[in-house]
């Protein structure tokens, strides 16, 4: 009894199966177009760097040259930057144009012309044709201090970014002018975090 059972139950999972795929090759069938899309990873919760950079590494694989912009984390030692810098130099470009959070630096000038810098560098990495794809990690936390414009920012990538480029912006509180210009928003939500329990960031996990 016990084997007939198991075989109908078999046999409707692979009914339904089937159903499912043949709904999703219809669905697959009309998705032909491609372009660069504009990313925003944002939210209060883990995960928003380390997804951009889950990306890039995907893009190394596939063999398509990329660059990475870190605003504000300039004086954290993360082993996304030595691992590119030390393996994946030519595939890969990478930038740190922040000194550190605003908190730390407690120069608001100073801060201003970091985040100008980077986002000068940004614009290059973007309009470089050999690029494919652009990380501009923290930069959200740039644009929410107005250290950078955010209509300038919006209007480089609607307007002057290279249709094929991918572009990845990550950070906090991304400003509602950049949701609404992008293809591709993803809000990180803060479920439960160790540092609530007086763990302090890990190796591997945080940086």
């Amino acid at each position: 009894m016990s084997d007939q059972n198991d075989a109908e139950t078999n046999a409707r999972h692979a009914e339904k199966m089937k159903k499912i795929k043949a709904a999703r090759d219809r669905m697959m069938a009309g998705k032909t177009e491609e372009k660069g899309l504009i990313m925003v990873h944002t939210g209060p919760g883990k995960g928003k760097s380390s997804s951009g950079f889950g990306m890039i590494l995907r893009c190394i694989a596939h063999q398509m040259p990329c660059a990475v912009v870190q605003f504000i984390k300039g004086n954290w030692i993360t082993g996304e930057a030595e691992m590119i810098r030390t393996r994946f130099a030519e595939e890969c470009r990478f930038f740190v144009s922040g000194e550190g959070f605003t908190w730390e630096t407690q120069d608001r000038e100073r801060d201003i012309a970091a985040a100008q810098n980077g986002w000068k560098i940004a614009q290059e990495q973007i309009l470089d044709p050999e690029i494919q794809f652009v990380l501009l990690d923290e930069i959200n936390i740039a644009l929410r201090y107005d250290y950078l414009d955010i209509d300038e920012v919006v209007d480089f990538l609607l307007h002057r970014k290279p249709p094929m480029t991918h572009v990845c912006l990550t950070g906090r509180n991304a400003k509602p002018e950049l949701i609404e210009a992008a293809d591709l928003v993803t809000e990180m939500t803060l479920v439960k975090h160790p540092f609530r329990d007086g763990i302090k960031a890990q190796k591997g996990v945080e940086f």
